[in-house]
């Protein structure tokens, strides 16, 4: 039994992005230049700081290239827009770990040269 007549049921508008896309592909590109920065910064401490080069200056300089490659793909592909493959979701995580590796590196690094 029903106490009146059902309040008008309202069409929803279409949903109107605005430049939030525009928005989030400009911070996927800082977030690969900053990483690049990074890398750079990364390998330079690691083949010159001291002491030199060296087999272990190589590895960490390999793995922060490597690190950076992976996190840039992800990156791009947000920042071009190009539509993800199912599962893609997945691969964030890569970006928040290379990052972290990253800050783990560059602090490792700074305090080696410090020492």
């Amino acid at each position: 039994m029903s106490h009146g007549a059902e309040p008008p049921r309202r069409e929803r508008p279409a949903r109107d992005p605005g430049l939030q896309p525009e928005r989030t592909r400009l911070a996927w590109r800082r977030t690969a230049l900053a990483l690049t920065v990074i890398m750079v910064l990364t390998v330079r401490l690691a083949l010159t700081g001291p002491p030199a080069g060296g087999p272990l200056g190589a590895l960490v300089a390999g793995a922060a290239v490597l690190g950076w490659g992976a996190a840039l793909a992800v990156c791009w592909r947000r920042a071009t827009g190009v539509r993800p493959s199912p599962g893609y979701g997945r691969s964030l995580p890569l970006v928040a770990l290379a990052t972290a590796g990253f800050a783990l590196l560059g602090t490792l690094l700074a305090a080696r040269g410090l020492g």
